[in-house]
Order: structure tokens, then sequence, then C-alpha cells
């Protein structure tokens, strides 16, 4: 070996070496944000843990027995009756032609863009004492109060689970339509061959097919129940979410909060280790040619007219009546756009939910790249769990970050204080941060997932040539990835922005006293039966929903969903 090969080869090895250093660092970095992801969670278990004041034995002999079983009959019957709305509707619209089944195919989508809680407010008011359909009984049949006729009462469990259901049934909706859609329509032409009339395709062929897919769109319907308070709230339904609010709140006891928190978050991980399950069973051995695609048949008559309006009564439901009876409102109250307030909770939702779409969806790149460049098995065993955020209601989240970031702030402001002699005040708690970090763990998942599936599209020999022409990491994303990346991280950026716009429970926990969102606004109003003031902040909630919609209707034309987690995000 020559003299002239030894520079040479210093020089190569100083270069791996320089590699691995940079690789570490951004390793690190992929576990310092899981870790941040992963705290309130682990906060939340160990206040339930090492509580101040143990009332476990007063929740389990007292309220605990209510709050859950009000919870799962909720789950329940929203799951079965989201998998009735969802899966009825997907197979009529894959299956058979009639009347406005083009535009009903889209439309099935649009109650993803109103919260449920909004949908509360609306049905309420149509269907109270006072309302348009009373109003109208007591006029046709002479009634002259309540006594004198029977009507449902409308702030019940029943009700909720209704409102809950129209506005959660596009999950099961989408994955059903995708699992029908990917079966060949061999199947179908031999069942109607030996004589199988509607019914029966759709028991003995249609059903055992989308099966899996039905049991994950209802799973992730019941993991949002669990996760609401907007709606039981307002209905009066005393659940595990609403008990976290009153014995935090009221009784003053975060431990007691905390305790109530994991049961919950028990709740949503057997949900979601049962929708994660029917989501790998949801595979099927097809022909290794194109399978025939399915031939939908033409409906006449009154069965074309019955399939229109089943199809109709879901959107219905879910966005014509809370869209009709907010925009009511809102033209009947003009002055509710200028009333003081709205402005500011504007500008709030927006430079809340701005900085931590930026805050989420940067760390998510940061962390799933650096995971890619690490070759060690914890950060990579870490990358999957921090989804947990999304699965964790707003609530479980705020009791895990409210209470340790009030100690640290407590100590920094005495710190700021011993040093300058001025207290600075509650900077984290006393501001948005606390809000903008509860957005960014509970949505966490929707960038993390958007980033990894771009990751996954481009070919590993761009980022191997860019390094062999001696550029570092950092400038391999930068040059590599990230231009290449680009629409499905404005994606991702777009469906953050519009759930932090959305998310209800964990704003009003965290937020300031005084501080108000959209969200915030419409629940407050709303639950002071001032609708008038609440609809402009409603109907801008919603019109930011759309967008989320409009893009996940471009982004799947043919609405062929593989992952839940994608449509979780709208």
């Amino acid at each position: 070996m020559s003299a002239s090969d030894t520079p040479k080869r210093r020089r190569h090895a100083d270069h791996d070496t320089l590699r691995r250093n940079d690789g570490q660092w951004w390793s690190m970095a992929a576990l310092l944000i899981a870790c941040l992801v992963l705290m309130p969670v682990a906060a939340v278990v160990w206040m339930a843990l090492k509580p101040t004041e143990n009332i476990w034995p007063h929740l389990m002999n007292s309220v605990l027995p209510r709050y859950l079983s009000n919870t799962v009959i909720l789950a329940l019957g929203t799951g079965s009756l989201s998998a009735v709305m969802g899966a009825g509707t997907a197979w009529l619209i894959s299956i058979y032609d009639f009347p406005g089944r083009e535009w009903l195919q889209w439309l099935l989508l649009i109650p993803l863009a109103v919260p449920a809680y909004i949908g509360a407010y609306a049905l309420a008011d149509f269907l109270d004492y006072s309302g348009p359909v009373q109003t109208a009984l007591r006029g046709w049949f002479g009634w002259s109060n309540a006594r004198d006729y029977w009507f449902p009462r409308v702030r019940s469990i029943e009700a909720a689970i209704l409102v809950l259901s129209a506005a959660l049934y596009p999950y099961v909706y989408l994955l059903t339509r995708a699992a029908l859609h990917e079966q060949s329509g061999s199947a179908y032409e031999v069942a109607r061959a030996l004589g199988a009339g509607p019914w029966g395709l759709f028991r003995r062929v249609g059903l055992p097919l989308a099966r899996p897919a039905i049991v994950a769109g209802s799973a992730i319907a019941m993991m949002e129940t669990v996760a609401d308070y907007g709606v039981v709230s307002y209905f009066g339904v005393q659940t595990l979410n609403t008990g976290i609010f009153t014995t935090w709140l009221e009784r003053r006891n975060a431990g007691g909060a905390a305790q109530i928190a994991c049961v919950i978050l028990l709740v949503v991980v057997i949900l979601a280790l049962w929708e994660r399950a029917a989501r790998r069973k949801a595979r099927y051995h097809q022909s290794p040619r194109q399978p025939r695609p399915v031939t939908r048949q033409n409906l006449k008559g009154v069965a074309a007219i019955t399939a229109t309006i089943l199809c109709a009564i879901p959107v219905g439901l879910g966005f014509v009546l809370p869209v009709g009876v907010i925009l009511k409102y809102a033209l009947a109250y003009p002055e509710g756009w200028i009333t003081p307030g709205l402005g500011l909770a504007v500008w709030h939702t927006i430079s809340l939910g701005g900085i931590a779409t930026l805050l989420t969806v940067g760390f998510a790149l940061v962390m799933v790249y650096g995971v890619r460049l690490s070759g060690r098995s914890l950060p990579r065993l870490l990358l999957p769990v921090t989804m947990i955020g999304y699965a964790a209601p707003g609530a479980v989240l705020a009791v895990g970050i409210l209470i340790p970031l009030a100690a640290l702030d407590h100590r920094v402001a005495d710190f700021v204080e011993g040093l300058t002699g001025t207290d600075p005040g509650l900077i984290l708690t006393g501001s948005g941060a606390a809000i903008v970090f509860a957005y960014m763990v509970r949505f966490f998942a929707i960038g993390q997932g958007a980033v990894d599936a771009a990751f996954t599209r481009i070919s590993p020999s761009l980022p191997m040539a860019a390094r062999s022409l001696g550029r570092n990491n950092r400038a391999v994303l930068k040059d590599i990835f990230v231009p290449l990346m680009r629409g499905s991280v404005g994606s991702a950026m777009l469906l953050v922005f519009v759930d932090c716009c959305k998310e209800l429970p964990a704003t009003l926990l965290l937020r300031p006293f005084n501080y108000e969102t959209l969200a915030t606004r419409v629940h407050e109003k709303a639950s002071l039966e001032d609708l008038g003031n609440a609809a402009p902040a409603a109907l801008l909630v919603m019109c930011v929903g759309l967008l989320a919609v409009f893009l996940l209707a471009r982004a799947n034309p043919g609405l062929r969903i593989a992952d839940s987690h994608a449509i979780r995000g709208a």
C-alpha cells in the first residue's frame, strides 16, 4: 500500500465518523420528541398511582359505575348505529345505481365537517318545545301545552347517540366502501346466478367481505364517542369525560381526575386494539389478474326512491340540519358577527392552530427522519407508541399537561423573581402555550403518519446518491426529501390545523381566564342558549371542516382508504 493512500483512508474514516455522529444526533432528537409526546399520558398514570388524596374507593362506590355504564352504552349505541348508517349507505352506493347516486357518494362525506357538538345544539333547537317540530304539532292538532301530548325527551342519551352517529358514520362509510370496491364482481355475479336476492346478496356476500372494515370503522366511531365532551355535557349525560371535568374543576381533585382518565385510557386502548385487529383481518387473497369491477344494478320505481331517501337521511341529519339551524340564527341575528370577542376568538384559533400545526408536522418530520437514520431498536419501538396521543381524549391529555406545567411555571416564576425581583407571572399556563402543547400531542399521529408514508414513497437511491456527493443528513432532508414530500406535508398540516380548530375539551381545560377560541365560544354561547351569538363561530368552524373534507375527497377520488388514521385526521 502506498503512502499516498493513507491520507485518503484517513479522510474516509473521518467522514464516516462525522456521518455516524450526525446520525446519533438525529436519533437523540427523535427520542426527545417521543418522550415529549408521551409525557402527558405518563403524567396521568403517575398522578393516578400517586394521588395527593385517594378518592378511588369513593369513586368506585358512587359515581364511577354510572360514568362507566353511560360511557359504554353511548359507545356501543353510537358504534352500532354508525355501522348501520355507514355500511348501509356504502352498500347502496357501491352495488346499485339510483337517482342522485353520483352526488350522494360525495355528500355522504360532508358530515365530517360538522363537529358533533354543533349537531347537538342544532338538534335540540329543532326538536325542543319551542322548536319548529313541536310548534307545528301543536298547531296541527290543536294542543295547547306539553301535557296534551307525548314527545321524546330531547336531551337524553338516545339523542346523544343519534347526534354522534350522524357525525361519525362517515368513518364506517369510507372504510366499508373501500373494502367493497376492492373485491371482484365475480362473487356477486355467482351469487345472483344462484338465486340470491338483494338481502341474500348483502347477508351472504357483501357483509362477510366488508365485516373487518365495518368493525374497524365502528371502533373508530366508538373511540371518538368516548373522547366527546360537547355533546354529552349539553345533553346532560354523565360519562367518564364529564367526570374528569366535575372531579377536577368542581371537587378540586386532580388525582381523582387522573384516576378517571386512566379508566378512559383503558377503554380507548381496548377499542384501539379491536380496531387494529379488525384491520389486520381485512385481507383477502385475490387472483393475480386484475379483478373484475362490480357491475352496479339499476334500481327503478319505489326501490330507486327508497335507496335515494335512505342515503339522503344521514346527510340530512349530519349536515343539512346543523347547517340549516345555525345558518338561520346567523341570518336572523346579524349583530352576532360584530359582537365583542368574536374577532379575538378567530385570532386565537388561527394563531394557536397555526403554531401547533407547524410544531406538530415539524417534530413529526424530525422524528421519522431520525428513526430512519438510527440503527437502534428503541426509537423504532417508540415511533408507533407516540400515536397514543390521538387515541387519548383531549380531557385526559389536559390532566397530564396542566398539573406538571403549572408546577414548572411556579418554579420558573419564583426563580425569575428571586433573580430579578420582578414576578413574570405564569408563562406557560397563563398563555396559550399549554393549549399548543396539547394540540401537538393530540394530533401528532396525523403528522407522523403522513410523513412516514411520504418517506416510504421516495426511492432510497436518491438520498444515497446525495450522501455519496458529500451531503450531510440535514442537507439530504432539506434538498431531497422535503421537496418531494411537499404535497403530503401540506395535506398533513391542513388536517392538523382543522382538528386544532375543532378541539374542545383540551381547550376548555387549558385555556387561561377569558381566553376564547371558536370552539369554546360556540360551546359557551350554546350552553347559555344564545345560539344567535354562537352561530357565527359555528359557521366558521364548519367552513374550516369543509376544507378537510374537500382535501380528503380530492386526495382519494376512488375512496380507497388503506389506513384508518388517514381519515381520522379529517
